[in-house]
C-alpha cells in the first residue's frame, strides 16, 4: 500500500520541483480514482536532483523492475545518467519521470499546472486538459478509461457545475 501524502509530503518538504501527474494528479482534479503509485515528472536541474535524491535516501529506493540483488546507487548523479525512474520505496511505489509522452518535461508541463490539494498539501499538478492530452499520448487501455471520466468531469466544470 503506498502511502500517498508521506511520498508527498518527503519531496514537498525537501524543495523540490515536481508536478503530479497520473492516477494522483486525477484524482487531485475530483474524479475517484484508483492508483497504486505516485508519479511525478522533477525539474533535472542538478540542484532539484540533488535533493530529490537527498529527499528519497530515507527512503530506501530501489529500482522496482529490477532482479533482486541488483547493485543500485540513488544519488544525483545516478539521476543524471537516467531519465525515468520506477522505484519501491519503503512508503510504496514512485515513478520519477524526467519527462512524459505528450508533454515533455518539467519545464514545459510547468505551464500547464494547477495548485491542487493532495492530503491536506498544495502541489502543482497537470491541469486538467493537460492531464486528458497526455493520457491520450500515452494511448494504454487504462488511460482511455480515464480519459472519459476527465473529459465529462471537465464538462461539468464547464458548465458551471464544478
Amino acid at each position: 500500500m503506498t502511502d500517498f501524502a508521506g511520498l508527498i509530503r518527503a519531496l514537498a518538504d525537501a524543495g523540490v520541483e515536481f508536478i503530479v501527474v497520473g492516477g494522483v494528479a486525477a484524482a487531485a482534479h475530483g474524479p475517484a480514482w484508483a492508483t497504486c503509485d505516485v508519479d511525478v515528472v522533477y525539474a533535472r536541474s542538478p540542484d532539484n536532483m540533488a535533493r530529490l535524491a537527498d529527499a528519497l535516501a530515507p527512503l530506501e529506493p530501489h529500482l522496482r523492475s529490477a532482479p533482486p540483488g541488483l547493485a543500485f546507487r540513488w544519488d544525483a548523479e545516478t539521476m543524471a545518467h537516467g531519465l525515468n525512474f520506477p522505484l519501491a520505496t519503503r512508503l510504496g511505489d514512485l515513478d520519477l519521470l524526467g519527462e512524459i509522452v505528450g508533454g515533455g518535461g518539467y519545464r514545459e508541463l510547468h505551464r500547464h499546472t494547477a495548485r491542487l490539494s493532495l492530503s491536506g498539501m498544495e502541489c502543482l499538478c497537470l491541469d486538467l486538459d493537460t492531464l486528458i492530452r497526455v493520457k491520450r499520448a500515452a494511448g494504454r487501455p487504462k488511460d482511455f478509461e480515464a480519459i472519459a471520466e476527465l473529459e465529462a468531469l471537465r464538462e461539468e466544470r464547464e458548465a458551471g457545475g464544478g
